[in-house]
């Protein structure tokens, strides 16, 4: 079986998205009706039948989101927008059809093998999620707000991908930046030179900047992307979940959404949040009272104490770095020196392939919609499992934050997977961050290939429940910072591999910053959770306010972060944010699942790929972990992790 092929030409790409989307989307609504017409007697064909309609949604899907992300055209993506909403819609009206849930209801479970069970009782959940219980008038408006929040969550994330904005700056204010970066930002006709709020851009000035002044300026232009735009959008799409919710029986948005992930509840999202909370914030009180006395170091002498200024939002990452540069003897930007991202980028596949037993072959002649992104074949055993594309630089137009994008879900004996990974890193020297960040996102695209070998369409690659998705990659995240693993690609411009004691202080200096790293992921999801709960007139005071009972530095004033957090719109998170601290705590427990002094062990590797990677959603995520580590999940290993010896400043 060979990976499906990408058009060479721009006219072949109006095609492909056409043969995509469209006629995906008749292969669908020809299955459906042939299941709701002439239903079979066997169980097997009404199911087979099934799946080819959640194969044919899941393929217009995959391809209208992902052309919509990557394709430099912009006609091209405007049209994939369009092929996204029509999937989205037709998504929603095959799970209103009682023809189909009737012939489902009918169907006698005992008679199925246990994953087919487990796939129709998921369906029949899904119906039943999509209304297909109400009367015609509640499903009919019940409808008509699915279509709008679809509308209105790719709105709010163009308004966050067209709103790239310049700060100008004098040259004297990259004081601080590595010569690269200073490199790449010439002074213009008018001598000053220009920042803008893009992630290659904002985030290495805010970490290296010198200049408290430019460093907040940058930090506020960063935090308004997307705003005032964004503002109403997310008022009606809140507004409008909330309606879709109590239309349903709901309480709440967060009581809707976190039925079908592992937390289960509103109330147990925020005790979750608070529990999270309770644990990180000491540490980052310890934690920001070494930044703040580092910090008046730098202000005059003579000034009173109660007039100097107070640690601000756009401090904490240049005072980290400074913190970990003289109490650590890690100055992120020597480490730089071993961090080619060519180099980077060979290491990663080298050692992901060696760790999980896979090969990874590039294919140069593969036809990509960018000449930036490199194409590689999957190989188990020498035998083609799957295809993956790298699109890691920056350009307009494209998705610029870290993600997975799956092309094609994969599908035993039916079509290979085939993903791409998107990320903004320089082309040249990356900061140990962008490294991390790489691991993690390979996470996902390694869980989609792998986990795309399953019988049911609705069970292939990243499918486990939401707040178990991160876990897996957030676990990977950890062999960016090994010794033996960082040693073998991180070398410097004469081939000397990063020192080893190098990486020991880079691993003592990543214990600072932990309590804070926690509290922030636990505002963001208590950020998520108020505003879908309250659904309030004033978005900004609602999400600081949250953010403030959990995060101990306040945002900076006059800024409106939430509108450029396209999770808020995103329908897979929306109220659970918490999500990314949910998988964290379940990452740190797998982790415990390898040897520590040895994570390349071949042994334990392989157990994780079979009984984690490999069932893709076809099992629960509970029962993954108890699979791989023969226990229940425990919180043990992230409380070990956050207030240790190496979590106490």
């Amino acid at each position: 079986m060979a990976p499906l092929e990408l058009p060479e030409t721009q006219q072949d790409w109006v095609r492909f998205l056409s043969a995509r989307c469209d006629d995906q989307l008749t292969v669908a609504r020809e299955r459906v009706e042939l299941i709701a017409s002439q239903p079979d007697a066997r169980v097997e064909v009404t199911l087979a039948r099934w799946n080819a309609v959640t194969l044919a949604l899941l393929n217009a899907t995959s391809a209208a989101t992902f052309f919509s992300q990557a394709h430099p055209d912009e006609a091209l993506r405007t049209k994939a927008e369009r092929a996204e909403q029509e999937a989205a819609s037709l998504s929603d009206e095959v799970r209103q059809d009682r023809r189909l849930y009737a012939v489902f209801a009918a169907i006698d479970t005992d008679a199925l093998d246990p994953q087919a069970a487990r796939m129709l009782a998921l369906t029949m959940r899904e119906f039943r999620r999509a209304g297909v219980e109400l009367d015609e008038q509640a499903r009919q408006r019940l409808h008509q707000l699915v279509e709008r929040c679809t509308t209105l969550a790719r709105q709010f994330q163009s308004n966050i991908t067209d709103d790239i904005r310049s700060i100008s700056l004098t040259p004297e204010q990259l004081d601080g930046l590595a010569d690269d970066y200073i490199a790449a930002h010439p002074p213009g006709a008018d001598g000053r030179v220009v920042v803008t709020t893009s992630f290659p851009d904002a985030i290495p000035f805010l970490r290296f900047a010198r200049d408290t002044a430019a460093r907040r300026e940058v930090a506020t232009q960063f935090n308004c992307q997307g705003w005032p735009a964004n503002d109403p959008v997310l008022h009606e799409l809140l507004g409008l979940r909330r309606e879709r919710a109590r239309l349903l029986g709901y309480d709440s948005w967060a009581d809707y959404d976190a039925e079908i992930k592992m937390v289960g509840s509103g109330a147990a999202i925020r005790e979750f949040i608070d529990r999270v909370s309770s644990v990180a914030v000491p540490v980052a009180h310890r934690e920001i009272e070494a930044l703040e006395r580092r910090m008046r170091h730098d202000q005059p002498h003579g000034v009173d104490a109660a007039a100097r200024d107070k640690l601000h939002a756009s401090d904490l990452g240049y005072y980290t770095e400074v913190i970990r540069r003289e109490r650590y003897d890690v100055d992120a930007q020597e480490v730089r020196r071993y961090l080619d991202c060519s180099k980077v980028v060979t290491g990663l596949l080298d050692v992901t392939g060696r760790l999980f037993g896979l090969e990874f072959v590039e294919v140069p002649t593969a036809p990509t919609w960018h000449p930036d992104v490199d194409t590689y074949d999957v190989l188990d055993a020498g035998v083609l499992i799957g295809r993956f594309h790298l699109d890691l630089h920056p350009r307009p137009g494209k998705y610029a934050l870290g993600q997975h994008f799956a092309i094609t879900r994969g599908v035993d004996n039916v079509q290979l997977p085939q993903s791409a990974l998107f990320i903004d890193v320089p082309r040249g020297l990356l900061e140990h961050e962008d490294v991390v960040a790489l691991f993690h996102e390979f996470g996902h695209l390694l869980n989609s290939v792998l986990g795309g070998h399953v019988t049911w369409a609705r069970d292939s690659g990243v499918a486990t429940e939401r707040d178990f998705v991160e876990a897996p990659s957030q676990m990977l995240e950890e062999w960016a910072h090994d010794h033996g693993v960082l040693r073998s690609f991180a070398t410097d411009g004469d081939g000397y591999p990063i020192p080893a004691e190098l990486i020991a202080r880079m691993r003592a200096a990543d214990s600072f910053g932990r309590g804070l790293f926690v509290a922030d992921l636990a505002a963001f999801g208590a950020v998520s959770l108020a505003l879908h709960e309250e659904v309030p007139d004033d978005l900004t005071a609602c999400a600081n306010a949250a953010f403030a009972r959990h995060m101990p530095v306040p945002q900076l004033p006059d800024t409106h972060a939430y509108a450029a957090w396209e999770h808020l719109a995103d329908e897979r998170y929306g109220s659970g944010c918490y999500a990314y601290s949910w998988s964290h705590i379940i990452a740190k427990d797998l982790l415990s699942g390898f040897d520590p002094v040895d994570l390349m062990a071949p042994e334990p590797a392989r157990r994780y790929r079979d009984q984690v990677l490999t069932p893709g959603g076809s099992r629960d995520g509970a029962d993954l972990i108890e699979a791989f580590l023969g226990r229940a999940s425990s919180t043990a290993a992230f409380d070990r992790w956050l207030t240790g010896p190496s979590g106490q400043q």
